[in-house]
């Protein structure tokens, strides 16, 4: 069996373990406190595994918890992010914690994300991608969206993704609009997401303006 020959503290305050005379890896404080190790003992090498498990979950937990600190995150983007760093189990793990600490609410992330996208001027097809990017399922994705354009409604305002539309085609294709390229206003708002029902009211909007003018 493997014999700890070894243990350094690092100047992160980690602990690294040595195994017959080489660096395995390192474990926190509570980890390293919590297995009792010793010089000279002997571990199985499922025992070093588990370590090395539970090691890597806490990496995970304090890479989560810094992510958290920078802005909010859905769960399934979280999970995305610290993949990068750490294998699908510990990610996963540091995900649940996140939960279990009631700092994950994917439902408040996709409302208060829509709210954010509606006021960019991104159309309902856009918001709904972006959520779904950011790991938020389609369905809930869509909740958070239809509220949004729903409470839109109950207080009598226009309906926003024409609002938007209306509002790109004055700020950054009115000059397209005076130089008669109207299809390819049309085509630059359907790469943005924008419905064609929407796109043909805000270009009507557009024509009725300029034959006013």
């Amino acid at each position: 069996m493997p014999k700890l020959t070894q243990v350094k503290e690092t100047k992160r305050g980690r602990y690294a373990l040595f195994f017959d005379g080489e660096f395995a890896f390192s474990l926190d404080e509570d980890t390293f406190a919590m297995a009792g190790l010793h010089t000279g003992d002997e571990l199985e090498e499922w025992q070093i595994h588990d370590l090395q498990t539970k090691s890597d979950t806490r990496k995970a937990v304090d890479k989560a918890m810094d992510l958290l600190a920078l802005r909010d995150h859905a769960a399934g983007e979280l999970y995305q992010k610290l993949c990068r760093s750490f294998d699908p189990h510990s990610a996963a793990a540091a995900v649940a914690k996140m939960q279990e600490l009631n700092l994950l609410d994917d439902a408040g992330f996709a409302r208060r994300r829509a709210a954010e996208l509606l006021r960019k001027r991104k159309s309902r097809r856009a918001i709904l991608d972006d959520l779904h990017a950011k790991g938020i399922d389609r369905g809930a994705a869509a909740e958070a969206v239809e509220a949004l354009f729903a409470q839109s409604e109950e207080d009598e305002e226009e309906n926003p993704e024409l609002a938007n539309a209306r509002a790109l085609v004055e700020r950054h294709y009115a000059a397209k609009l005076a130089q008669g390229k109207w299809q390819q206003v049309a085509a630059a708002l359907a790469r943005r997401g924008f419905s064609h029902s929407v796109i043909r009211q805000a270009l009507a909007d557009a024509e009725t303006e300029e034959t006013e003018a």
